[in-house]
């Protein structure tokens, strides 16, 4: 996918979470949950975290008029531009080469080291957040409106329509998740729309199972009944009654599957199966540094940043849903 049209995507995708959440915030009850947030410090700084890793993100997304250069060249690649690109390996902060058979000196200093090729690593590990958080974003920008769609029209409407929902996510469950991503990938091919889509294809079952019970209990509402009663439609009774009152669950869902999407772009990427090989990855990271760990000495570096950067946006990512879901959740209120 080109450059501009996943910028395109991930910034639609943001414009609509963020009228999602304006809209919400209108109702009383929405306005206690984020004023309970607010007083939660932990989740704060979660959210920081997040922040500042998307920040990265978007430094790798603005690309900067470049003449004659064979890549397009973004405003992180511009901010590393006094990072010289070495021979081979290097270790973090050293001052030559030690895995050719003579040691020269660096061109610069390279505070996590270079890996085989002579990249810096701190500057692939930064590059690699865009890549996660792309991932995670069109994956859901895929799976979410699937399964509230398919989960509210199985709660609320019942019947038959329950039944081949029910059927539908049933058979999707009972196929092993990781042979079923590997084998739509094998027939999409390699690239980070056809994780997405993989991923979305796979991901909805969950969602839609937690938004079905829930609209099955709002469904025997007095409020809704009284609504039935009034003659109100049925998209009407869907748009004003049953939605509004499973967002919470959306938004924690949101925010607790986009930790497992990066995993999961980690673990595709490190069987062989996701990101191109010319794309920064943690996966492919980690899947390049699993023969450096039987050298002697260890090239311990390069695996040490990516699992690093993986572990703190996955445990931020996971520690903002437990808060998110301490303010939204109107039984924990």
């Amino acid at each position: 996918m080109p450059l501009w049209a996943e910028n395109l995507v991930v910034l639609g995708g943001l414009a609509a979470l963020v009228a999602a959440a304006v809209l919400a915030a209108r109702g009383e009850r929405w306005r206690r949950a984020l004023t309970r947030f607010r007083r939660d410090r932990l989740g704060l700084a979660c959210l920081a975290v997040v922040v500042a890793y998307g920040f990265v993100a978007s430094l790798d997304s603005i690309q900067l008029p470049s003449r004659g250069a064979a890549a397009p060249v973004t405003f992180l690649d511009f901010a590393f531009r006094g990072v010289a690109r070495e021979k081979s390996y290097s270790a973090p902060l050293a001052r030559t080469t030690w895995s050719l058979p003579r040691p020269e000196p660096l061109r610069g200093r390279h505070l996590f080291g270079t890996d085989v090729l002579g990249k810096d690593v701190l500057l692939q590990t930064l590059k690699a957040c865009r890549t996660a958080l792309i991932i995670g974003g069109l994956t859901s920008l895929i799976y979410i409106p699937l399964g509230v769609l398919l989960g509210i029209a199985a709660g609320y409407f019942k019947g038959r329509v329950d039944d081949v929902v029910q059927f539908t996510y049933s058979t999707l469950a009972s196929v092993p998740n990781i042979l079923l991503l590997v084998a739509i990938l094998m027939a999409l091919g390699k690239g980070l729309a056809s994780m997405a889509i993989a991923l979305g294809a796979t991901g909805w079952v969950g969602l839609c199972r937690l938004i079905r019970g829930e609209a099955l209990r709002l469904a025997e509402r007095p409020f809704v009944e009284a609504a039935r009663a009034l003659g109100q439609r049925r998209r009407v009774i869907v748009a004003r009654h049953i939605l509004p009152n499973v967002m919470h669950l959306v938004i924690i869902n949101f925010v607790l599957g986009f930790s497992g999407l990066v995993l999961a772009e980690s673990v595709l990427s490190y069987i062989g199966v996701g990101a191109p090989v010319s794309t920064a990855s943690w996966g492919l990271m980690i899947d390049g540094a699993r023969m450096e760990l039987s050298r002697d000495p260890i090239v311990w570096w390069n695996l040490t940043a990516a699992t690093g950067a993986l572990f703190v946006l996955v445990l931020a990512l996971n520690l903002l849903g437990d808060s998110l879901q301490k303010a939204f959740d109107p039984r924990t209120a």
